[in-house]
């Protein structure tokens, strides 16, 4: 039986990882990756298995000598750092496989620096290699030929997991998406079809989390409510356990826009104890939304649609992209003013990039517009040679679109607009419930929450680096406490204090040179 150890490699600092936000709030990490204890859980009983996450420890290269199996995953943002441990692992001779979405992706990224590799899925082919290594007949490749049916996989060994290093915990209930953007990978891995877990196994895993001290989970999914029928049978066995247990823990996802046509799966997803949803709205004009064939965001008003999800009681994160085909160097401005108006806080603009595989992709390569050595440029980050405007163009009207999202005025009055102005109604479902049938624990949480917020504060007001922005913090909570918000909207905004430092210190290093661009 094998010794076997499982490497997710360290990030380089991105906008989603919150880098700088986690000193203040006590963390390593924002959230654990999936695919180590997914992996674990596929192992089967007699081999031994160690994960290491370098986002919250080292890697002990001398320790790792004394592995049979050293397995590697990792996005494509991570492939730099993987390489790195890749040639370190080479060069003392370890045995090495590889999986993940980047080598998905680039099946020969690593030529000459591993073993074996894992393309797409794993649910069959981990067990399988196992057995044919312990026969000493292993394969040099090991790819599925079917996609992997969701309602029958093990539970992730989460017991291996150090979730008091991350600030949040996540658990995967669907794989694929139904529609076709252009540009996203997710359908060349994972395809079109989604495929979901049974209700009980998505409780199961977040009961699990619960256990180990997670109170804040993501709904990892590539679409949440890509089956909108299954989705709610989710969310109501979610409402039962989150009833039965006095609603422990708080969940966000990530969703399709079409999630506003639906005043049911809003009412249910408030109801199951949901606060946030991250949204692809990737632009504000309907020209480039077909160009990317993202259908599903044309289909009535975005404005109207972004405001009727607020309106039902989840904050909205938006993920944006500049450098569509129809973009000029206006579009900037109109994705400043779409988020402004939209009162949405969490914004990542990210340069269009086009992934090896995606229909993108094959697009440019076929017109002559890819640049992939300027992917890997840290002051350029894109190999997609834009139509209406250069790659300088594109590039610093970005920096600029991204500094004037997260300057502190500007930030901190989307946040009036929508929590004081606009009175979102985040995690009332939750709170109404308790109120009427268990109000000592309501009262509990109440107490918990502003002790958090205050805590929270006092810890942002003493780092360093928020001196340039007290003022700003300082004349927006005074506007929140006038307004008489109940406690759980003071905690929300010492977090979004907390996330401003990460959005702010990033942008304003990359707009003066001080790190490379991240674009993502």
């Amino acid at each position: 039986m094998a010794q076997i150890c499982l490497i997710n490699p360290r990030f380089q600092t991105s906008f989603w990882g919150l880098n700088h936000a986690m000193p203040l709030i006590g963390k390593k990490s924002n959230m654990p990756v999936l695919a180590l204890p997914v992996l674990a859980g596929l192992t089967p009983a007699g081999h031994e298995v160690v994960l290491v996450d370098e986002n919250v420890e080292e890697i002990d290269f001398d320790a790792l000598a004394a592995f049979d199996i050293v397995g590697l995953t990792g996005m494509t943002v991570q492939r730099d750092r993987m390489r790195a441990i890749l040639e370190e692992l080479h060069e003392r001779g370890i045995f090495t496989v590889v999986g993940g979405p980047w080598v998905s992706v680039v099946e020969d990224a690593f030529a000459g620096l591993v073993d074996v590799v894992f393309v797409g899925e794993a649910e069959e082919t981990w067990p399988r290699f196992l057995d044919d290594w312990s026969r000493g007949e292993h394969r040099a490749r090991y790819e599925q030929a079917d996609k992997t049916d969701m309602s029958r996989v093990p539970m992730p060994r989460y017991d291996l997991v150090k979730f008091r290093e991350y600030a949040t915990g996540c658990v995967q209930t669907s794989r694929g998406c139904p529609f076709q953007c252009e540009f996203c990978d997710i359908i060349v891995i994972f395809g079109r079809k989604p495929r979901i877990k049974t209700p009980e196994m998505v409780v199961a895993e977040i009961e699990a989390q619960h256990r180990l001290g997670v109170r804040l989970i993501f709904l990892v999914d590539d679409n949440f409510i890509g089956n909108k029928k299954a989705a709610k049978t989710i969310l109501r066995a979610i409402i039962a356990w989150q009833r039965a247990n006095g609603y422990p823990v708080a969940l966000y996802t990530e969703a399709s826009l079409d999630l506003a046509e639906d005043d049911e799966l809003m009412r249910l997803m408030t109801e199951a104890g949901l606060i946030a949803v991250f949204i692809g709205i990737e632009s504000p004009d309907e020209e480039a939304l077909r160009e990317t064939k993202k259908y599903q965001n044309v289909r009535g008003g975005m404005a109207e649609r972004v405001r009727k999800v607020q309106d039902a009681g989840l904050e909205v994160y938006a993920g944006m992209i500049v450098g569509f085909d129809h973009d000029d160097p206006s579009i900037f401005e109109r994705q400043f003013r779409f988020l402004k108006d939209n009162r949405i806080l969490f914004a990542m603009a990210g340069m269009l990039s086009a992934i090896p595989k995606t229909p993108l992709y094959a697009r440019l390569a076929a017109e002559g517009r890819l640049d992939d050595a300027a992917a890997d440029d840290p002051q350029v980050a894109t190999n997609v040679v834009p139509l209406l405007m250069s790659v300088e163009q594109m590039r610093d009207g970005w920096l600029d679109l991204m500094a004037r999202l997260y300057d502190a005025e500007n930030y901190f009055e989307r946040f009036d607009a929508l929590f004081i102005e606009g009175r979102l109604q985040l995690g009332s479902a939750r709170m109404n419930w308790l109120r009427r049938n268990r109000p000592l624990s309501y009262l509990k949480i109440q107490a918990l929450t502003t002790f958090a917020g205050v805590w929270l504060l006092a810890r942002v007001w003493g780092d360093r680096r928020t001196r340039p922005y007290r003022p700003v913090y300082r004349r927006h909570l005074w506007k929140l406490i006038a307004a008489r918000r109940p406690p759980r909207y003071l905690f929300q905004f010492a977090m979004k204090c907390a996330v401003h430092v990460h959005f702010a210190t990033l942008t304003g290093q990359m707009a003066r040179g001080e790190s490379r661009l991240v674009n993502t």
